[in-house]
């Protein structure tokens, strides 16, 4: 069960694909709602949370910032990708930032791991 509330995103959409369970974490389900507001248009989420045994995190040798309930993918692309990227970069909210834009499934990761998570951060990559 979700400890978060946001009147944009609800607790189905960000559960775990593999599991059901929705493990967001609020502090980062408030900045993702701040995000929201400033780009002024719905945002399609493709990922949330992942639990350790979905498959996209059960290929990793730790588990990622879906993980931990502190990263989210947004379904966007070309000038929409661009929008949600600018908010979230001048926002400076997020620490890591990841760009899949060729081909079918485009979207924009984003999460706000600390130094501390043992991923490097602030960074920025593409897929």
């Amino acid at each position: 069960m979700s400890t978060w509330v946001s009147p944009y995103f609800s607790s189905a959409e960000m559960a775990c694909s593999h599991c059901g369970e929705d493990h967001m974490d609020s502090a980062f389900m408030n900045k993702l709602t701040q995000l929201r507001e400033a780009y002024g248009a719905p945002m399609t989420i493709s990922s949330g949370y992942r639990c350790e045994d979905h498959p996209i995190e059960a290929k990793k040798t730790r588990p990622g910032a879906h993980a931990s309930g502190r990263a989210a993918d947004i379904a966007v692309d070309r000038a929409d990708a661009l929008g949600v990227l600018k908010i979230a970069l001048e926002s400076k909210m997020f620490t890591g930032v990841g760009i899949a834009q060729k081909g079918s499934g485009r979207f924009i990761h984003l999460d706000d791991l600390d130094e501390d998570s043992g991923f490097p951060r602030p960074t920025i990559w593409s897929y």
